[in-house]
């Protein structure tokens, strides 16, 4: 099925289908605490055939103990739960606040909830999200790097404007993460190397992925002048004209010489269109439309035919890691291009198609966890591939340790598709 012959109300429900599969998978409270959400870095299911072979072998090498077969599942998902990643826990935040604006829009009922009306909201549950945040971050907000900052500082505030239009006040508790990590921005964004931001306190590189996303924070909380300032440097500094891409950033070498770290992601591209839109102006959207176009030009992959007998095309993802999260950022800030009208009526549309193609790509290709792998509480739920051009079978195989951040990318992305159905496009 082709992203134009998708229904309307089609993807808010595969766009629930996958807060409820990423929710259900990965989601758990902060050693047990109430009030608390955290999404695991990783979930695995039990490898069919393996799972009985290797209850008989430890049957055979300790008789009647049931305990020590239960001990050998838990160990391997203990350490599972031990890597930290504070940015992919930021765009969980961005996913769930996503979901509530749809909530809102069906009339934030429980009968609205995306999960249930007995479970929480999507805006409630990413609250208890910031708090486990905070929690599990040593009780600060504050950590080493600039563009994980700015990606939480940015779900807090779009958060809080959903308290706001649900007729709730947001937490003043998230003001002051702001507040706090608008000092961490404000000392990050200097005079070296020209301007821009840098990536990580170790202030030896400045970057797209950090200078970005910050720009993008100061356009929406009304700084445009220092917003503006960081684009203008990205403009003169890591915008390469030949591609009409952003390149990822720039740095000293010992020698004391500028160099250029040439190197292209997807996701470097969706928060400079962001803030781009958020400024406006005549320049700052005649930027917007040529980085549109390179996206479609460049940052697209085959993936097979849609039974027609034109080749379907998708954004390119890139892996696994922090990777997982790139292309779904990109699908993110291109929904807010398609439905832009101060932008040309051919680039919304190529933003929408971008978004719609690919979103399809991960619905079709999504696979069901099966009852060999899991209990019945997460049975039907859905795995997402890592690559939108790739079914998830390939991908992530039953057994598979399946990554948080490519889940999140697939959810972005269905939620990309359902904002840009929703604003009347294809």
């Amino acid at each position: 099925m082709t992203s134009s012959s998708t229904s309307m109300t089609a993807w808010p429900d595969r766009a629930n289908h996958a807060a409820r599969s990423v929710t259900a998978l990965f989601g758990h409270k902060l050693l047990f605490l109430p009030g608390t959400h955290l999404g695991a870095v990783l979930w695995q299911g039990r490898h069919p055939g393996r799972q009985a072979q290797q209850e008989q072998q430890d049957q055979a090498a300790h008789p009647g103990s049931r305990w020590f077969a239960l001990l050998r599942r838990a160990r391997p998902a203990a350490a599972m739960a031990l890597p930290w990643h504070y940015w992919w826990q930021a765009h969980y935040v961005d996913c769930l606040v996503d979901t509530g604006r749809r909530e809102l829009g069906s009339g934030a009922t429980p009968a609205a909830r995306f999960d249930g009306p007995d479970r929480p909201s999507a805006g409630h549950l990413a609250s208890r999200l910031v708090t486990g945040i905070r929690l599990r971050n040593a009780l600060t907000f504050v950590n080493s790097y600039y563009d994980d900052m700015a990606w939480l500082a940015l779900a807090t505030l779009r958060l809080d404007r959903l308290a706001e239009e649900t007729r709730r006040p947001g937490r003043r508790r998230n003001a002051k993460v702001r507040a706090s990590l608008a000092l961490q921005f404000d000392a990050a964004c200097t005079d070296d190397l020209g301007g821009g931001t840098f990536w990580s306190k170790k202030r030896d590189f400045k970057n797209t992925p950090a200078t970005a996303p910050v720009a993008l924070f100061y356009a929406r909380t009304g700084q445009p002048i220092k917003a503006q300032a960081l684009l203008d440097w990205l403009d003169a500094t890591l915008f390469d004209a030949g591609q009409g891409l952003y390149l990822d950033g720039v740095r000293l070498n010992p020698a004391g010489d500028v160099v250029v770290e040439r190197a292209v992601y997807t996701y470097n591209q969706g928060p400079v269109l962001g803030a781009l839109l958020e400024l406006g102006g005549e320049a700052n959207l005649a930027r917007a439309a040529v980085l549109v176009d390179a996206v479609e030009r460049l940052l697209k992959v085959p993936a097979g035919t849609d039974g027609s007998s034109a080749q379907r095309s998708v954004l390119r993802c890139e892996g696994t890691g922090d990777g997982g999260l790139f292309t779904g950022i990109l699908c993110r800030y291109l929904a807010l291009a398609a439905a832009d009208t101060r932008l040309p009526h051919a680039t919304r549309a190529t933003a929408a198609r971008l978004v719609t193609d690919t979103a399809e790509a991960f619905w079709s290709g999504r696979r069901p966890v099966g009852p060999s792998e899991a209990n019945a509480r997460l049975q039907g739920r859905s795995i997402f591939s890592m690559h939108a051009a790739q079914p998830a079978a390939a991908t992530y195989p039953p057994g598979a340790a399946v990554e948080l951040a490519t889940q999140l990318q697939a959810w972005m992305t269905l939620e990309a598709a359902a904002a840009v159905t929703a604003a009347g496009l294809p």
